[in-house]
């Protein structure tokens, strides 16, 4: 197949886990992402006020920076101990609750409000619980998911989505049978099939 050796490639959550325990974050960009800047007019379509979703948000910058332009940003991240160190990397307070429609799920909100991360598996979210989006900056979400996976990362996405939603997503472009991912290579072909 076209991703080669890493169809099969399963990185596990406990995995996800050791690698914020251990600071092997390469992933984590300190400056914000030069394509968002790039393309924030495609994102932003002219509107304000937007629900902006970041999948698999990690303790990405650009969720603070586009809050400070006055959208909400809503985040979902597997690791507390990420989602802890965004609101102390940029001395914001927060308050945590409970989310009750996922076992051992929480929220951590801006005091603000406008900032709200769930901290729980991505497939545990649902349009009912975190609503709907106008914009969605996917920088390292597929790219992360297991191949496996995708379709139902992508069939989730969908239904997260406004009508009128912006997508912008990252890929990275490689010989998959050179390196076993993450990030895995998704081929367009791929993304045109998941996302039609």
């Amino acid at each position: 197949t076209e991703i080669g050796s890493q169809k099969d490639r399963v990185v596990t959550e406990e995995e996800w886990l050791r690698k914020w325990q251990m600071g092997n974050i390469g992933f984590h960009k300190e400056r914000g992402h030069p394509l968002l800047q790039k393309y924030l007019d495609i994102l932003l379509n002219g509107r304000s006020g937007l629900r902006i979703f970041f999948p698999l948000c990690g303790k990405a910058v650009e969720m603070k920076w586009l809050a400070d332009m006055g959208h909400s940003i809503v985040g979902v991240e597997v690791s507390e101990q990420a989602l802890k160190e965004f609101f102390a990397e940029h001395s914001l307070p927060y308050c945590e609750e409970p989310v009750p429609e996922i076992s051992g799920a929480k929220k951590l909100q801006s005091t603000s409000g406008n900032i709200s991360l769930y901290c729980c598996s991505i497939y545990d979210l649902s349009s009912s619980i975190a609503g709907k989006f106008d914009g969605v900056w996917d920088r390292g979400a597929l790219v992360a998911v297991n191949p496996c996976d995708r379709q139902r990362y992508a069939s989730l996405m969908i239904t997260l989505m406004q009508k009128n939603c912006s997508y912008l997503l990252v890929t990275v472009s490689y010989d998959p049978n050179k390196h076993k991912g993450p990030p895995f290579y998704v081929p367009e072909s791929e993304i045109k099939s998941l996302f039609g």
